[in-house]
């Protein structure tokens, strides 16, 4: 439970926020939107009290990628460090707000990754040393909004990514390290039933990827594209690295083991075939 609680600061608080994931960044037509949203222009179906016409039916509208967005707390401490300002109700704070939102959510989500090391690493160096850019991260975070939108952010994640490879070499030493297919192109492959225990998946591209029943205890999710992939009947009660991002954008049942900190998507059916 310890572990839940302390990472509250860093899950979406959307009644505190000012729609800015609905607004800030562009999207284009895919598999995960049905338009072209340029960046800094308002959602059509945002309304003017900040909510979402289509949030209750968001897949059924083509807006996928909507439904698995996580913004790791950035949007209301974005909200927050404004003073009651907002795009909407002044228009020369928007480029301002919404780079500083892009920094944070950055920042946000680096957290997330350092305090699930933490949580995980036995004592010695490379724990302090994780704590010790925890700290700076936090630091950095807290820095005033004109601050924030000049910070060198993804010279901090390139430091940070670093980091966590070593962490995750570290915690995937035990047992056993298991298959390297980090940034492998896995998409539409069938991996049903496969012992990936520990195995090395960063970055990999798992799109539509049969993963029925698979043990991905201990593997490395940091970054994979989950979009589509089957986690029906998979263990993933001890991944690494893996976000609810990630989680909402598979599919998956009651079988599906996920780690504690990770709720288990509405639109998951209860039990597959």
């Amino acid at each position: 439970m310890t572990e839940i609680l302390h990472r509250e600061h860093l899950r979406a608080d959307c009644g505190a926020c000012a729609a800015l994931c609905c607004v800030a960044p562009h999207f284009e037509v895919s598999a995960d939107f049905p338009i072209h949203k340029p960046a800094g222009t308002a959602c059509p179906n945002l309304t003017v009290d900040d909510r979402c016409r289509v949030h209750d039916h968001l897949r059924e509208e083509g807006f996928a990628g909507c439904a698995a967005f996580d913004c790791f707390g950035a949007g209301q401490r974005t909200t927050s460090a404004f003073g009651g300002r907002t795009w909407r109700t002044d228009r020369a704070v928007a480029p301002a707000m919404f780079g500083v939102f892009a920094a944070l959510r950055l920042l946000h989500e680096i957290l997330w990754y350092l305090d699930e090391a933490i949580d995980r690493l036995p004592d010695g160096p490379l724990r302090e040393e994780v704590r010790e850019l925890q700290g700076q991260t936090h630091t950095l975070a807290a820095a005033q909004p004109e601050n924030l939108t000049t910070l060198d952010v993804p010279g901090h994640q390139q430091r940070a990514g670093e980091i966590l490879l070593r962490v995750s070499h570290a915690l995937r030493r035990r047992p056993r390290p298991g298959t390297s297919l980090r940034g492998a192109d896995l998409a539409g492959r069938g991996y049903d039933g496969a012992d990936l225990r520990g195995a090395d998946l960063r970055g990999a591209r798992l799109i539509r990827t049969d993963l029925r029943g698979a043990d991905l205890r201990q593997a490395d999710l940091l970054g994979a594209d989950l979009r589509g992939a089957d986690l029906r009947g998979a263990n993933l009660s001890d991944a690494i690295f893996l976000t609810q991002t990630q989680v909402q954008a598979a599919i998956g049942d009651s079988r599906t083991s996920l780690p504690p900190i990770l709720s288990r998507p509405p639109h998951w059916c209860v039990r597959g075939p």
